[in-house]
């Protein structure tokens, strides 16, 4: 392949790379004349584009080296492109019935070329808003962060292993670092990238920012973020991260990927379906109350959470006699300290994922990344209402999260503030 150094793609120069290279012009069957090419990157940070022939398609995915959504005036590395392919590989090893597969990699050109999820996959959060059920999707979540999680912890790996693993993806920092400033600094301080739904809103930011217990309680996670090399995260599992339909539920975009706390992505799913179902009321019509979907949205919190625990603790259980050197066989070997040990664990991890969670969705109502589920309400005072609902139950979900031993108290939890504020 044909040395091209970085440049930013634009379509003609695409087809000129596509053509310069075998591992991606071989799955559009070699068949480039009538390529069809479409510029999809809506998030934050870079370019995508379709390519679709007559004889295959995919995905190529391009990082730049600044903030898309901001501009030149923040600069970011384009190298977490790299540490983005290695996930997606490593991911896909573990779970490829959930991960796209890498088809090409240029580190130069911070390039990845990977399968195309096809219509009908849309982003599950588009398909949250326009409140359509996905019967499979908390047992395919709770299949990938349990595969993913579980196997590239310490519980199942060497020490040795692991300390390699957490060393390469040490070198992810920028990426890390965005996430220290937006999630765990600038909601609970005055920043020019910060915004809510103003006028409405603007109290409820200034007591963020003013809340002594809120900033304590959210420093604690901040360290735990930093410091706890527990497994490979994804490090951004929003709805927004994640395509689906009826049947296939696909996890894309993991560039913030480095081995972190558990409880960071789990946390960050369940997070996003509780904005989800804080916006529903903002999408009623007069041909749905959405009051079955919102039903729909707390049964897939309440099952994720389930079927995650099930999940991890059976291959804990399948793999207890294995090389992982958390809790070393000829100490823990016991069924009865087994079941102490695996309990312990799994409250205090459903007790991380409750304070990242709610830590996420403070940021999408203050912070300076917003939600579509929020931001498609187009009357301001209508969206400020859902705001202001998720708010209160993520501030009182990060401050109490530890009184709170089962997911079910959590969803009672969320309707109780619902009902208050209907």
């Amino acid at each position: 392949m044909a040395s091209f150094g970085f440049r930013p793609l634009d379509e003609k120069f695409l087809i000129e790379y596509i053509k310069a290279t075998p591992s991606l012009s071989s799955k559009l069957g070699n068949q480039l004349d009538d390529l069809k090419i479409k510029e999809v990157g809506d998030g934050n940070l870079n370019f995508v584009f379709i390519v679709v022939g007559s004889a295959g398609s995919v995905v190529i995915k391009q990082a730049l080296p600044y903030i898309r959504c901001i501009g030149e005036s923040w600069p970011m590395t384009k190298e977490r492109a790299y540490f983005e392919q290695r996930a997606l590989i490593e991911h896909g090893r573990l779970c490829p019935d959930h991960v796209p597969e890498v088809y090409h990699f240029d580190r130069d050109m911070s390039l990845i070329g990977m399968r195309y999820l096809e219509p009908p996959h849309i982003i599950l959060r588009k398909g949250l808003i326009a409140g359509i059920e996905y019967p499979l999707l908390a047992e395919h979540v709770s299949e990938y962060i349990a595969r993913t999680l579980f196997c590239t912890s310490l519980i199942y790996r060497s020490t040795t292993e692991h300390k390699r693993a957490v060393a390469e993806f040490c070198g992810n920092v920028e990426l890390c670092r965005l996430t220290e400033q937006v999630v765990f600094s600038d909601p609970y301080k005055v920043s020019q990238y910060n915004r809510c739904t103003s006028p409405y809103l603007d109290r409820d930011a200034e007591a963020v920012r003013e809340d002594n217990i809120l900033k304590l309680e959210v420093a604690e996670l901040k360290s735990m973020f930093c410091e706890r090399a527990q497994a490979l995260i994804h490090g951004d599992l929003h709805t927004g991260s994640i395509m689906v339909t009826h049947d296939s539920t696909q996890v894309i975009d993991p560039e913030f990927a480095f081995y972190g706390p558990m409880g960071f992505d789990v946390g960050a799913f369940l997070g996003n379906l509780i904005l989800a179902f804080f916006a529903q009321d903002g999408h009623v019509d007069q041909g749905n109350d959405r009051k079955t979907y919102k039903e729909w949205i707390l049964r897939t919190i309440e099952e994720t959470w389930n079927l995650f625990h099930k999940k991890f603790t059976a291959l804990w259980d399948e793999h207890k006699n294995g090389p992982g050197e958390a809790y070393l066989p000829a100490i823990y070997n016991n069924p009865e300290l087994q079941q102490l040990i695996q309990k312990k664990f799994m409250i205090d991890l459903f007790h991380d994922t409750l304070g990242f969670g709610a830590a996420k969705m403070i940021r999408r109502i203050v912070g300076v990344a917003h939600v579509e589920d929020f931001e498609s309400i187009t009357d301001a005072s209508k969206r400020a209402a859902c705001e202001r609902q998720a708010l209160e139950m993520a501030k009182m979900l990060l401050k109490e999260r530890r009184k709170f031993h089962a997911i079910t108290e959590v969803v009672s939890a969320i309707r109780q503030i619902h009902s208050q504020s209907s």
